[in-house]
């Protein structure tokens, strides 16, 4: 783990990267960090939010059948399922900052060309070029973890998903000021604004100093950490930066007065056998067991969290096509489509809350399980049909937690890794996820507009009890550890 060190006659003290950040502590740079990070996941949410809201109005333009329109959704989460891992990759070998700048540009990009999409399939490819580049949002996470004290990461972290929450708001709000009288299109083409402010603003994002250290350039690294005390007007202890890579604490040759930085000298690797070599590490002995029970985990989470997006929308329509005896003019019902959209997008505003509070104090696995359990309580009188009202309270109730359980699997994720794999490893499961978003609209479209509710709730409910049992066996607790480099 790097260090800085701070001699003093013949006595040399160390202090870790992370007891740096905590001498720090969170300050205005942390606070401009923040809200960076989080408009790259309020684009993010934005676009998926949209999803609820484009499949019905293209299915009835372009009279769709119900696999084609779940078909839009899986589109996107096929682009996520490459892009997660790409975009990891890519964090790991050239950087945090080009990996963020690339996957924004592309969700931007895709955005603004899917509203001129002339046909059904040329919508298939935008939507699956879109969802690649918003398969890297996981990577504005991992850079925004980098800054944060361990003592307070929990929270913070659970605090940057206020963004994404207020992405699912704003994407419901536009949707219903737009969809009514300008249709799907202008909602995609004014939905990829926030991602080109992203783009504009991330000239200014700095590299993450973790991952400098980590490739050995200490010097940068040193002047980002020198950038970050002179925002929080705060010091830095001075002396020498060094990575343990090559030297240890009680290192007898170091000179009392030696002011040089010293890096790692070792042979610079291909990206090729960067490659192999982050693959090889994620399932060495240490982390095989952990690595699998996050691919699971992601899995079950991601289909879980999707499915209850769309079926806030699926089952309004089910029960206006599947026997229900309520009639309601056409506008009345669009606005209650709306309407249901924002209430459960909202639900995740007070799941945060309880998550921040939990998350410190009974660690990451136990707040887990905790709202795991609650998750599968609320869905279980789902499996037989309920009035508007009370269907709605459960899929608020049910949302509000696995969100936040689906935030803190993040957090954990991105602290049980390495500095050297944490792209590669969060978006690997990241990843395994996307294809749990992929399986899930043929359960929450095709099953529930096939009128066969029941069964689409009893396969959410496998997935999730099989969500909580992972959450048992991952190996250790993150909560106040510090985060490792090797």
């Amino acid at each position: 783990m790097s260090k800085l060190i701070l001699k003093m006659g013949n006595q040399i003290h160390g202090y870790t990267l992370d007891q740096i950040l905590s001498t720090m502590g969170f300050g205005t740079f942390q606070g401009l960090v923040l809200f960076f990070a989080g408009a790259g996941w309020l684009s993010e949410a934005m676009e998926m939010m949209l999803l609820s809201f484009i499949g019905p109005a293209v299915k009835s333009e372009w009279t769709l059948s119900p696999t084609e329109e779940s078909l839009l959704t899986t589109a996107v989460f096929g682009g996520m399922l490459i892009g997660a891992y790409f975009w990891g990759f890519i964090s790991d070998a050239y950087g945090r900052r080009i990996a963020m700048q690339g996957a924004d540009l592309v969700t931007a990009a895709a955005g603004l060309l899917s509203a001129s999409s002339s046909d059904y399939k040329s919508l298939i490819i935008y939507r699956s070029l879109l969802g690649f580049g918003v398969g890297g949002g996981h990577v504005f996470t991992s850079w925004f973890l980098e800054f944060i004290p361990a003592s307070s990461r929990g929270a913070w972290m659970i605090g940057i998903s206020t963004f994404w929450t207020i992405g699912t708001l704003m994407g419901a709000s536009l949707a219903w000021i737009v969809m009514p009288g300008l249709g799907w299109r202008w909602l995609l083409a004014l939905s990829s604004i926030p991602a080109f402010l992203v783009l504009l603003f991330s000239i200014f994002a700095p590299e993450s100093p973790r991952y400098l250290y980590m490739k050995g350039r200490t010097n940068e690294a040193l002047g980002i950490l020198e950038k970050i005390a002179l925002i929080n007007r705060t010091e830095l202890p001075t002396g020498i930066l060094l990575s343990d890579q090559n030297t240890d604490l009680d290192e007898e040759n170091a000179s009392s007065d030696e002011t040089t930085l010293l890096s790692s000298t070792g042979k610079k690797k291909s990206y090729s056998e960067t490659f192999f070599k982050s693959v090889l590490e994620l399932f060495s002995k240490n982390l095989l067991g952990t690595t699998l029970l996050l691919w699971l985990t992601h899995f079950g989470y991601t289909f879980a969290y999707y499915g209850l997006v769309l079926l806030i929308t699926e089952f309004n329509s089910a029960q206006r096509e599947c026997g229900s005896t309520t009639i309601q003019s056409k506008k009345v019902q669009d606005a209650s489509l709306y309407i249901d959209a924002f209430i459960n997008s909202s639900a995740e505003l007070p799941g945060l809350v309880v998550g921040a509070v939990l998350v410190d104090r009974l660690g990451r696995k136990l707040t887990m399980e905790i709202l795991t359990g609650l998750t599968f309580i609320l869905m279980l009188p789902l499996i037989s049909h309920q009035n508007q009202l009370v269907t709605t309270a459960l899929l608020f109730g049910a949302r509000m937690f696995i969100s936040t359980a689906f935030t803190i699997l993040v957090v954990y994720a991105k602290e049980v890794y390495p500095t050297s794999v944490r792209g590669t490893g969060g978006g690997l499961a990241t990843s395994m996820g996307r294809i749990g978003g992929m399986v899930c609209p043929l359960v929450a479209v095709a099953l529930t507009s096939g009128c066969h509710q029941t069964v689409a709730i009893i396969l959410f409910e496998i997935v999730v009890l099989v969500s909580g049992i992972s959450i048992l066996l991952f190996p250790f607790e993150t909560m106040g550890r510090e985060l490792s480099d090797m």
